[in-house]
């Protein structure tokens, strides 16, 4: 069977929303830099998400049974949570380090 990858529409539109605000809060000056950005973290989570993945603790668990990240640069890293059912991978929910969610994971 062959990997499948789903985002959830919460997943799937957080994505999307960061294509603004990464452009709006001008951390890239051109939009299309934006969304080379997110298309790095889609095309990392496909190359990646059959590696050996994190268990998420019990605590955390609505957001994925899984977890995985990804150190875009020096200053920012992204937890991929997600669950898995053989070689089908929903995406459930996407932070980073930057957020006090990340802080409360206590990784």
């Amino acid at each position: 069977m062959e990997k499948v990858i789903v985002y959830t529409l919460e997943a799937e539109k957080y994505l999307k929303e960061l294509i603004d605000v990464l452009f709006e809060n001008e951390y890239f000056s051109f939009r299309d830099d934006s969304v080379e950005y997110v298309l790095k973290i889609r095309d990392y989570v496909r190359q990646n998400i059959t590696y050996p993945a994190k268990k998420t603790p019990i605590k955390f668990r609505e957001h994925g049974e899984k977890y995985m990240f990804y150190k875009a640069n020096n200053n920012t890293t992204w937890y991929i949570f997600f669950n898995q059912d053989e070689q089908r991978f929903v995406v459930k929910f996407i932070t980073n380090n930057h957020t006090d969610f990340i802080a409360n994971f206590n990784l």
